[in-house]
């Protein structure tokens, strides 16, 4: 069966619609509790994210103010173990334990994806699509990202190669990612 959409002629003298037509919104809002997320809650913000991650839509967390007494401060972070990797979000720095990590805009770029990512699988052509924004390229060229990444982390094992399929972040990676620096 096949549809055809007629647009409706305008009448000389007719003002047009005072708002353009938008494309549809859906808008999930869920209030959570202080505390861990349930693993089905959990499990939705997650396939929330993946939707947004493949451009069919955007995900934001809003928080709203709570009234009553502000929570206490968090203390100090204690020293990082040398081999901690922690990215800093906000001045896009990398840390492993106390020394900074001179990264490119792609390696960085692909340490932060991967990280904030666990325990899934990428594919090249998806790092090269999702971090690089293309895919018209040679997909060895995030081979080469990977070994310099590498490289510049040694002593961490951040990057695991899943053979005959891509790169995730290992399992056992002490990284950790700051977005309020």
């Amino acid at each position: 069966m096949s549809v055809v959409a007629i647009p409706t002629r305008r009448h000389p003298g007719v003002r047009p619609p005072a708002r353009p037509r938008t494309s549809p919104t859906l808008t999930i809002t869920l209030d959570l509790v202080p505390g861990p997320l349930s693993p089905r809650l959990a499990r939705l913000v997650q396939l929330l994210g993946e939707l947004a991650e493949s451009g069919e839509g955007q995900l934001r967390a809003v928080e709203e103010p709570v009234s009553g007494p502000r929570p206490a401060p968090r203390p100090a972070a204690p020293p990082a173990a040398p081999d901690h990797v922690r990215i800093l979000a906000g001045s896009r720095m990398v840390r492993q334990g106390d020394r900074v990590i001179a990264l490119t805009r792609i390696e960085y770029e692909l340490l932060l994806f991967l990280a904030e990512r666990p325990r899934r699988v990428f594919t090249r052509l998806q790092l090269l699509s999702s971090v690089w924004g293309y895919e018209h390229a040679v997909a060895r060229t995030v081979d080469v990202h990977v070994r310099r990444l590498r490289a510049k982390l040694a002593g961490s094992e951040v990057v695991t190669t899943v053979y005959g399929v891509g790169y995730r972040l290992a399992d056992e990676a002490p990284i950790s990612v700051d977005h309020s620096s």
